[in-house]
């Protein structure tokens, strides 16, 4: 029986999975999480859930999906001591192979295979989608990652981005007025795509109403800590509230014009994905006008947006399961 070993490694938490290959489907047979802190070193932490593993069932490839920049084989992570490296991983955990990728990234590996139950069609293409055409991915969540998988005779290969880090361009007058307002409330110089466009941002653009809307007075958002006014905003606006609707159609109106900017800026008729830990909590909402009328109008190109289909990946353990298709693809 063939297994693979898979890893979602974040500062707070890292899960590991076995998975095997049953009629070609990946299947998880065991997942473990552990307080990331609590392990110095992450080969031990790796030994000690390969040694619960039968000798004849042990994994000899793997793939990891890091919190952190992934250079040459190797990594330092953002919130953790762990300096990785992909060949010494291998050999003191009695692998064969070791892949490190990105966290966002991983989830490139994993597009091609997610099932039903996965993923969400928000958007179909005029003509379907390309299968020899690269794919892209955007996701908002504490920040907003982004990714782009080329076509390879070997498969997808996964290109980490820093798009999220361009210049938020205001298309109109509030958006605007809320990137002013920011550069003077933060004092910084330049206005970051994901200052707006994250959970966090979310609370941004709610802050900003609050502190500059005459309606805004008394409004029980105001008193929230801002770590929870994303969530909150988001219930808000659902349950009809006026001022935290405006902030939610204003966020997934700069949402969907970047997500049509990323499938403009690498013509991902393959599949434009939103993913990141909003998608799956925000389905209505990602197929409204909101947000696929700004990702649709772009002006003259506009019909190269209608070639592409628009999906949404819902699975929770997205990484995981991604990072197992990794480990798989190391196999030739």
């Amino acid at each position: 029986m063939t297994t693979l070993l898979a890893g979602d490694i974040g500062g707070t938490k890292t899960l590991l999975a076995i998975y095997t290959l049953d009629g070609g489907q990946l299947r998880q047979q065991r997942t473990e999480r552990f307080v990331s802190a609590d392990w110095a070193d992450f080969a031990e932490l790796v030994n000690h859930f390969l040694a619960a593993e039968p000798a004849p069932s042990r994994p000899s490839h793997a793939c990891f999906a890091v919190a952190g920049p992934v250079r040459q084989g190797r990594v330092k992570l953002t919130n953790l001591p762990w300096q990785l490296e992909q060949t010494a991983l291998a050999s003191r955990c009695g692998l064969e192979q070791v892949d490190l990728v990105n966290d966002f990234a991983v989830l490139i590996y994993g597009l091609p295979h997610v099932q039903a139950d996965q993923h969400t069609l928000l958007k179909p293409a005029a003509g379907g989608a390309d299968p020899q055409a690269p794919v892209a991915i955007l996701g908002a969540g504490t920040g907003l990652g982004v990714a782009i998988g080329v076509p390879t005779a070997q498969g997808l290969q996964a290109m980490a981005s820093e798009a999220s880090h361009a210049e938020f361009a205001p298309r109109n007058e509030a958006e605007w007025q809320l990137k002013c307002w920011l550069k003077q409330d933060l004092q910084i110089g330049r206005v970051s795509i994901e200052r707006v466009v994250s959970g966090t941002g979310l609370g941004e653009v709610m802050r900003w109403l609050l502190a500059t809307d005459p309606a805004a007075a008394g409004h029980p958002l105001a008193s929230i800590d801002s770590n929870d006014r994303p969530a909150a905003t988001a219930s808000a606006a659902a349950a009809g509230d006026p001022l935290a609707r405006r902030a939610m159609d204003l966020w997934l109106g700069a949402y969907g014009s970047t997500a049509g900017d990323l499938a403009l800026q690498t013509l991902c008729s393959g599949g434009l994905w939103v993913g990141g830990g909003t998608a799956g909590k925000l389905l209505e909402e990602l197929r409204s006008e909101a947000f696929l009328g700004p990702l649709l109008q772009k002006g003259r190109l506009s019909p190269v947006l209608e070639q592409v289909p628009v999906l949404a990946l819902t699975d929770p353990e997205a990484g995981l399961f991604s990072a197992a298709c990794r480990a798989r693809m190391l196999m030739g």
